[in-house]
């Protein structure tokens, strides 16, 4: 799923998009607006790279924080959220995780979170990832478009989580699904 088909969907629909990075410094946002006419659909981004901002600017739960670091489900969830409701959108997509090149909060590299938060509700995509530093951060903005296309068109549960790695495009690491034990090894 590609941006401009993302936006497409939105615009035809008459909803509003708004981005939460962390992760992705910025990519998500750059994506969406390299497509002509996203100023129809999308409102606007907060980056909230220091871990702080994402309870200052996006109303992320500081005791949650302080527990559980920035690399969490919840944490993306609530990143989502947040950014809907700050920015006044219909649809609000958040990325929080780690890209390395060191792990963060005990999570190690390609660490991943996307999540959707709707109309309808809210969904969270955790992710594996591997490759380097760019390439997860791609790949976190390619699975953030598809989590908000398969919420825009099947719905999206209240508050998933636990939902399967995104793998298109995405190279993932000992995954679950795949016969891993989950845990991500050299």
């Amino acid at each position: 799923m590609t941006a401009a088909e993302v936006l497409r969907l939105l615009d035809g629909r008459g909803l509003t998009l708004a981005v939460a990075e962390s992760l992705t410094g910025g990519l998500l946002a750059a994506e969406l607006t390299s497509v002509p006419g996203a100023s129809r659909t999308f409102r606007g981004s907060v980056t909230a790279y220091a871990t702080e901002l994402k309870h200052v600017l996006l109303g992320v739960d500081a005791g949650l924080l302080a527990a559980r670091g920035a690399v969490d489900p919840q944490v993306a969830l609530e990143m989502a959220e947040g950014v809907r409701r700050r920015l006044e959108a219909d649809w609000g997509v958040a990325t929080t995780g780690v890209a390395g090149p060191e792990p963060q909060d005990g999570q190690p590299v390609g660490t991943v979170y996307v999540a959707v938060a709707g109309p309808g509700g809210s969904a969270v995509d955790p992710l594996r990832l591997a490759g380097s530093r760019s390439e997860i951060r791609a790949a976190s903005v390619t699975a953030a478009l598809a989590l908000l296309e398969r919420s825009l068109t099947t719905g999206v549960p209240s508050r998933t989580t636990g939902v399967p790695s995104l793998t298109t495009g995405v190279r993932a690491k000992d995954r679950e699904e795949d016969g891993g034990k989950g845990c991500l090894q050299p």
